[in-house]
């Protein structure tokens, strides 16, 4: 396999990758990171979160990509509503999810880096709506709060999903449903790179003719060369058929596993905390005979790489709770088949929390999943296809119904003699949208990276050391407080400052006076070529202002971070005040904490990893407890694996509403259904467990819903006999 390694990533054969690598550590440049099928963009992701300094947190829009990328949902991360974001409203479904626990507060207060995977899935007003958050908590107008972005996907593939009534609302506001029709994307800078060495493919001719189809510029000669791979037989054995439904897909695995004779064996998962069912990577009862085709769901850990994630093979025997499964030979014909004995193995759901020892952002196994890695194989939905890699592959994209499905299938195959397509390919209507093709044109033409990056990491090291000794950040806050007590001194008492009048006259004139003197020594030292970390004048005056500075703060706020406090029997009042205390004691400890990790010098590592501790220690952290049931995180329609039970219920609930005479929400809201499709309940205790359905639901409908899910269950769920 002529793939990268995350442990031996080697960027001199690939300079965009360098490129992109360098743009994320030594920049606050927002990154878009795209490119061909198979250039290398989940494992660069992974060589990121291995070795990166940047407090950093992985997301993707549906809950399989979540999982595979190492992360969590955007929705669940940011306890974001359904439906579409309208930006600048203020109703209350919008002001939800700013309802966030304490614990998720300091992550975001302590966030360096948000990666999101897939981003070809995710839509402006979701982008949006993930500024909205980061600006509210982490206090900032600036874009995304302040939160470099790496946005990684191939707007190429699988696209964003709008309804028509959404689109209706929303096309007023943007000129596309693609996330780089985003009002926040707009207001910052995003360098696009594009990765151009393929490790999927090494035949020319077939990188040209995916080109051809992704670009939407197919010639007479792509389309007579693909169709050439209608003409071919279709093959019975060793090949995986790519096809646009569920349904279609598991048709096909069904039908041939009963054809084998022999009698089945079925592998049960094991599943220990949470891990949602919409996210299993395998089914949790696997069933098997023997001579079933199979997919591989691992990388081979072992030093032979027998097989990796996506490799077709045979089930030989099964033998207690193991699965021997034969291979074909990697390289050519004529080389003896190869048996591999494949044994349980682990995958883990994530959460993001808070290490108390050093205030960093970590993650938490929450769930696991342990199981055979390998799924029945006749085939696969183009959309489950993405990331993986097929040595023979049959195509049938005829009920293709989004921009780029086409693309996705074709370009799982490593070569064209091992495509086959079931069908003849339209010379037109296979290309991407003309939206993506003008917006990949206009960011990608006449980019020299080499001497925009050499620009961004100057001015980023700039605007991050005038950032740690700009006081004045934290001047309105501070002067909103001190009023507040001031107007209202014959009600309020203070505690910790015995005298407020000459508490502001000394912050004024020893920090918020003193710091812009400095910053105008600072701006003037500064040129259009100079790097703050390897400037030695700059250095030494930034180590002399570190121990000034940090003498001073101690001095003058040392008490009032300790003690600072208001008391008054008017409890609208002591609510307003303290709430403004806690969030300024909040910006001069993180403003403190930047100066103090100059003293020897500065480096935007040291300064990053200092302010990120201390936004995420300037939030007092919640007492844990034990807990029974975290609370089911929130799912989109995205995350449904069974859509024919969602539109069962959706007409049940109509007919419901119909007869009763009332909206469709007062049946049951639409969030309800989808965790039904998600979990598929099969008691009333399993109802109960979802958010939103209690005693009043199981009492009205229970019966009614269970018994839907019960027959959908046993009509398609049933195994094999």
């Amino acid at each position: 396999m002529n793939e990268l390694k995350t442990e031996q990533l080697n960027f001199k054969d690939n300079p965009e990758m360098a490129m992109a690598d360098g743009f994320i550590r030594q920049t606050g440049c927002h990154v878009f990171l795209t490119g061909k099928a198979g250039t290398g963009k989940t494992t660069f992701l992974k060589h990121l979160k291995d070795t990166c300094y940047k407090q950093m947190v992985v997301t993707a829009p549906t809950g399989v990509a979540a999982v595979n990328a190492g992360g969590v949902t955007l929705h669940s991360f940011f306890q974001l509503p359904f439906g579409p974001y309208i930006p600048g409203r203020t109703d209350t479904d919008t002001r939800r999810f700013f309802r966030m626990s304490k614990e998720k507060k300091r992550i975001i207060k302590g966030l360096d880096l948000l990666v999101i995977d897939e981003i070809s899935m995710v839509r402006a007003d979701l982008l949006d709506a993930v500024d909205d958050v980061l600006r509210r908590l982490r206090r900032s107008d600036t874009p995304f709060g302040g939160v470099q972005l790496l946005l990684i996907g191939d707007l190429y593939q699988l696209p964003p999903v709008a309804k028509p009534d959404e689109w209706q609302l929303l096309s007023d506001i943007y000129d596309s449903v693609y996330f780089f029709s985003s009002r926040a994307l707009a207001q910052s800078e995003l360098v696009t790179v594009e990765l151009q060495k393929i490790y999927r493919q090494s035949d020319e001719t077939f990188i040209n003719v995916l080109n051809a189809v992704r670009e939407n510029r197919m010639d007479s000669h792509a389309v007579q060369l693909l169709n050439q791979c209608a003409e071919k037989p279709l093959p019975q054995r060793g090949y995986i058929t790519l096809t646009t439904h569920n349904r279609k897909a598991d048709d096909i695995n069904w039908e041939r596993l009963k054809q084998l004779s022999g009698p089945r064996k079925e592998l049960r998962a094991k599943v220990t905390g949470e891990f949602p069912n919409h996210a299993f990577p395998t089914p949790d009862q696997l069933v098997l005979k023997k001579g079933a085709q199979v997919m591989f769901l691992r990388n081979d850990p072992t030093e032979t790489k027998a097989y990796y994630n996506g490799k077709i093979g045979r089930v030989s025997q099964i033998s207690g709770g193991s699965v021997f499964v034969t291979c074909d030979p990697e390289n050519g014909e004529g080389k003896p088949s190869v048996q591999v004995e494949l044994d349980p193995v682990e995958w883990e759901n994530i959460a993001y929390t808070v290490n108390e020892e050093d205030q960093t952002i970590q993650e938490e196994v929450i769930g696991r999943f342990k199981q055979i890695p390998l799924k029945l194989a006749w085939a696969v939905t183009i959309h489950k296809s993405q990331g993986l890699t097929f040595d023979r592959a049959i195509v049938d994209a005829t009920d293709a119904f989004a921009h780029g499905q086409t693309y996705v299938a074709l370009s799982r195959c490593r070569t064209l003699e091992g495509l086959v397509l079931s069908s003849l390919i339209p010379s037109q209507g296979l290309g991407a949208d003309p939206a993506v093709v003008d917006f990949m044109a206009r960011v990608v033409k006449g980019q020299v990276l080499e001497e925009r990056f050499r620009a961004a990491r100057i001015s980023w090291q700039q605007d991050l050391l005038i950032e740690c000794f700009n006081c004045s950040k934290f001047a309105g806050l501070f002067f909103y407080v001190v009023n507040l007590f001031e107007n209202n001194r014959s009600v309020v008492q203070s505690i910790g400052i015995p005298d407020m009048a000459a508490f502001r006259e000394s912050v004024r004139n020893d920090i918020f006076n003193v710091s812009d003197k400095f910053l105008n020594q600072l701006r003037g030292m500064m040129g259009a070529d100079t790097l703050p970390s390897e400037h030695p004048a700059i250095g030494e005056r930034t180590r002399k202002a570190s121990a000034w500075f940090g003498n001073k703060f101690d001095a003058v706020f040392g008490e009032f971070l300790k003690k600072g406090g208001v008391e008054t029997d008017n409890k609208a009042l002591a609510k307003q005040i303290n709430n403004g205390l806690d969030l300024l004691k909040q910006e001069i400890a993180i403003r403190w904490a930047g100066i103090v990790s100059c003293q020897n010098g500065f480096t935007p590592d040291t300064y990053l990893a200092a302010i990120s501790r201390a936004g995420v220690a300037s939030i007092e952290a919640k007492p844990k407890s034990a807990r029974t049931r975290k609370t089911p995180p929130d799912y989109t329609e995205l995350d449904i694996e069974h859509p024919e039970m969602f539109k069962i219920l959706k007409d049940w609930r109509a007919d419901r509403a119909k007869a009763q005479g009332v909206p469709h929400f007062h049946i049951l809201h639409q969030k309800v259904l989808i965790q039904i499709c998600v979990y598929l309940p099969t008691t009333e205790s399993e109802l109960l467990k979802l958010k939103g359905v209690g005693p009043g639901t199981i009492k009205k409908y229970g019966d009614e819903l269970l018994a839907m899910v019960n027959t959908y269950r046993k009509k398609t769920l049933t195994n094999v006999e």
